[in-house]
Order: structure tokens, then sequence, then C-alpha cells
């Protein structure tokens, strides 16, 4: 696995999800920040019909594969397959260093750290407050230490960019030991947060300093208060799955409901199902998590479900604006902020009224938007594309020249 005389030494980023596995390669040196090469995403991973497809950095699509059921069983499996595929589009380029998105860091980690033994057990520990999330990112660091023992892998943390907030936005109303044995409102979809605040410094310094929300709107979701390039506050709290409702988690639930639920005989795991897989959209229109098809389906429950979402989103804007004191400007990103101007309408004309975000259509409309408010909105409106896997690469790249 050490980079060979004629091969390029690549970053590989490692996105594990609950049934799928993301990675990106990435170019380096020891003077040029990672770029990246080849992007592989394998889905469906123990399910009848697992997918592999790989893009280019342009995002154009090179390869697709389908697999039988019993081909791609784990991340293991997934991690194999994807090497080999991206390896055959590519032989120029030799790894020597894995980076991992990890969803909870708790209150362990304020920032990326390289793994060890500790580091992986600590992952373990919170794997209650992100069953979804923590397992697969395991089997992803486990799957790159069979495969290549001795080459440097480090976690990235969504909790991290959120780490230093105000202890006042990091209370729950329990009784404060909780606060204390770390039961906090942590907040979620940081390295996707912190792209956001660096690529305003680099492009916007005089934006960066203003009150912004950003709407990180995708099968996951939340926003973020932000000022000054730091998180001031944010809608997710000790899990992914408080704030907004999203593909299929309920979002901000009334707690006493859960507790009637359970005292009518629903179990903790029929409880972590309903919340974790069968809530958000999918629960509340019974077609699909999907929002680009419940867009396209006028049946009542899938117009009432993307209601709703817009509707929650407009509320939880109103509590970060609380946060920040006012708000200058909305970010929208993820799968569906970056994607649909349908969304981002709806979410807009809910708001103005109280905040001004008036869009200029045509620019929302756009194949790919930016700027899209009014030239008359008090508060301005972009749409800025994300990119977690490219964040993590430049953290694993500042490592990766400590320990060259």
């Amino acid at each position: 696995m050490s980079a060979g005389s004629s091969q390029v030494p690549a970053i590989i980023v490692v996105n594990a999800g609950s049934s799928s596995l993301k990675l990106s390669i990435f170019a380096v040196t020891e003077d040029t920040p990672p770029a990246l090469l080849l992007h592989g995403e394998l889905s469906g991973i123990a399910t009848q019909h697992p997918v592999l497809s790989i893009s280019d950095s342009q995002g154009a699509t090179l390869d697709t594969e389908r697999f039988e059921a019993h081909q791609v069983t784990s991340h293991s499996d997934a991690y194999q397959r994807m090497r080999a595929a991206l390896s055959r589009k590519s032989d120029e380029f030799s790894p020597i260093a894995v980076g991992h998105r990890v969803v909870h860091g708790g209150v362990f980690y304020e920032g990326p750290v390289v793994i060890d033994a500790e580091v992986k057990a600590t992952i373990q520990q919170l794997t209650e407050l992100a069953p979804l999330h923590q397992p697969p990112a395991l089997s992803g660091i486990n799957a790159v230490e069979e495969q290549a023992p001795d080459i440097l892998q480090v976690a990235g943390f969504d909790t991290s960019f959120h780490f230093h907030r105000d202890p006042l936005t990091q209370l729950t109303g329990l009784p404060y030991h909780f606060y204390e044995q770390g039961l906090r409102r942590f907040g979620f979809h940081g390295l996707s947060y912190e792209y956001i605040a660096q690529q305003l410094a680099c492009h916007n310094p005089e934006l960066a300093e203003q009150r912004i929300v950003v709407a990180h709107l995708g099968a996951g979701a939340s926003l973020c208060a932000m000022q000054g390039g730091r998180s001031i506050n944010t809608t997710m709290s000790l899990t992914p799955l408080d704030g907004l409702p999203m593909g299929t988690r309920c979002g901000a639930l009334d707690p006493g409901l859960m507790l009637y639920l359970l005292k009518q005989g629903t179990s903790i795991d029929e409880l972590r199902e309903l919340l974790y897989y069968d809530s958000g959209l999918k629960g509340l229109s019974g077609v699909s998590s999907d929002m680009r098809e419940l867009l396209e389906d006028d049946s009542p429950r899938s117009r009432r479900a993307v209601d709703f979402f817009t509707f929650r989103v407009a509320e939880e804007f109103g509590r970060m604006a609380v946060s920040l004191g006012g708000v200058d400007a909305l970010i929208f990103t993820g799968g569906i902020g970056e994607h649909s101007a349908a969304i981002r309408s709806a979410v807009c004309e809910r708001l103005a009224p109280l905040f001004d975000t008036r869009l200029d259509q045509a620019a929302n409309n756009a194949p790919s938007p930016q700027h899209i408010s009014s030239a008359d909105s008090r508060c301005q409106v972009l749409v800025m594309p994300t990119d977690e896997e490219g964040m993590l690469a430049r953290h694993v790249w500042k490592f990766w020249q400590q320990h060259h």
C-alpha cells in the first residue's frame, strides 16, 4: 500500500452508511491540497440488489456494476469490491492514508484524530447515540485494517464543528448532572458546515462575518446558525434524530409521546425502528423517503409530507435567528438544498413575511443556482454545494504531512 515511484500518493475518504459505502480518492503531494480523482458508491449492502457506481472528478458516471445478494453481505465485502473497481479505473494512485467520516464524537473529540484502539472503542461506546451511523463507520475502519494494517487512518467527526458552542445551546432541560455526564445537544453535519464556513471565508469574507443560517437538507437534514466561521446553534441534538423531519427520521418529537408508546407495549427495538427507519418523509407520505419522488407525486399524503418538511424548516429557521439576534443570509446545501428549486422556493415563501427572503425565481430555477435572492431582498439567499469528503481529505492530508 505504499506509494510506488511512478504512482501518485492518494488519500481515500470513506463514508460508510447503514447500507452503503462511499469511497473518494484524492491525489496529494506534500505541497498540494487534495484533488478529487474518482468517487465510488456501493449501495444496497446486505440487500437483494447491491449496485456499485464510479464517477470522475466532474461527477460523470464512468461505470456501473450490479451484484448478487451473496456477493456483498458486509462493509468488508463492499470495501474490497469498491477498491478493486476503483483500481481498474486508475492504477496510477497508491493509497497513503484513509479518512473516515464518523457521525458521533460525543464529548471526546473537538477535531479529527488518528484512529487507534482507544478511538475505535470510543466510537463503539457512542453507538447507542447514532445507531444508523457508528456501526458502519467501525466496519469501514476494520475493513481497511484488514486490507492495509499499517496505513494511517483518521476519523473526522460530525459533532466537532459544534463542539465549542455556548453551553446555553447545549443544555437539554434535564437536571444539570445529565449535562455533566455528557448528555447534551451536540449537533451534526459538522464536516458539511465546516466546508461551507471555509468557502465563505475564502470567497466571501464579508458575508462570513455576518449572521448566517445554513440549511443542510438531504436524507438527513439540519440547520446551523453560523457567524465568523463558528457554529452558534444547530437543530440536531444528542442524536441525529432531533430537529427537522428527514427521509426516514422523525425529527423533534414530544418525549411524552415516546413514553406513551412504551406504555402501550412498544419495545425499545420497535421504537428505535420507528423513529430511525419508518418516520419522516417515508412515514408521513407512505410513498417514499426520496423528496424527488414526493414532489412528482400528487397524492394528498405526499403533498402534506412536503408541506410539513418546509414548514418545519421555516420554524427551525426562526429558532436559529433568535440565537443569532437576526439573520443576514440563508444558504441552502445538501442534496435537497442544492437541487430542489421547489423546496427552496417553498421555504423562502414561508419565511418572507418575517425575514424578507424574496427570491429571483429565474436564478432559483437555473441549472447551477448560486445567488438566488432578488435585488430588493433584505436577507440574501444563496445555494452552495457542500463537500464533506473533500473537507475530510484536507484534514487527513495535514495528518499525513505530520507523519510523513
